[in-house]
Order: C-alpha cells, then structure tokens, then sequence
C-alpha cells in the first residue's frame, strides 16, 4: 500500500510558497529554466511546493522525487535538514540534495543525477 500524500496544508506554508516563487536563488531560477515546461525528459516539475508542513524547491509528483538546492545557510541546520528528509521518506518521498554551486558549475551532472532518479 502506497504511503499516504501529506495533506496539512497551513495558509501561511501556502502564502510562504508563493513568496518564495518569487524570490528564487540564482541557482534554482538556473535549475529552474531545465525542469519547468517538461523540458527535462518530459517530468513535470513543480516549484516551491507545499507538502505538509514543509516547502520543496521542486517536485515531480509522478515520481514522488523532491530535488532540493543548499545554499550556505544549509551548513548551520544539517539536523534540521536531516530530520526533514526523514519525515519526507517515512510518507513515501525520494530527496535529491543538490549544493547552488554545483547547478551553477556542473548543471548537467545535476540534471543528469535527476533523470537516473526517475529511471528516464
């Protein structure tokens, strides 16, 4: 039986999302321009979407894979990171951690890395 999806979505994780849109890194507006509109493969990617009480810098739902990027503020809350990605995998979610400077320097290792994970 497969997990069950997070369903407890707050309005402020919502509102928190749509900021975020906004206000893209240059790393994930990078990544961004090869998920968005299919491009990679034919995955559907969404950006900065709600799952609980958490907000995933992209998701491909067909595949339930979460792709996130670290920026430096990641190594003060590796704990926290890691507890995240637990909590993701226990409801059934894969996690691909990516560091900013490596979509900037070696995009298509990444992408690469991304396209194994769905088996394409």
């Amino acid at each position: 039986m497969p997990p069950k999806r997070i369903r407890d979505l707050s309005q402020p994780v919502q509102q928190r999302a749509r900021s975020l849109r906004q206000e893209m890194t240059p790393a994930e507006t990078r990544l961004w321009q090869h998920l968005r509109n299919r491009n990679l493969a034919g995955l559907k990617f969404r950006r900065q979407q709600p799952l609980g009480p958490f907000i995933a810098d992209f998701y491909c739902a067909e595949h339930r894979l979460i792709v996130e990027l670290d920026g430096a503020v990641h190594d003060q809350q590796q704990e926290r990171d890691a507890a995240r990605t637990d909590y993701l995998h226990q409801h059934g979610y894969r996690v691909l951690r990516f560091r900013n400077e490596a979509v900037m320097v070696n995009l298509e290792s990444v992408l690469a890395a991304i396209r194994d994970a769905c088996d394409v």
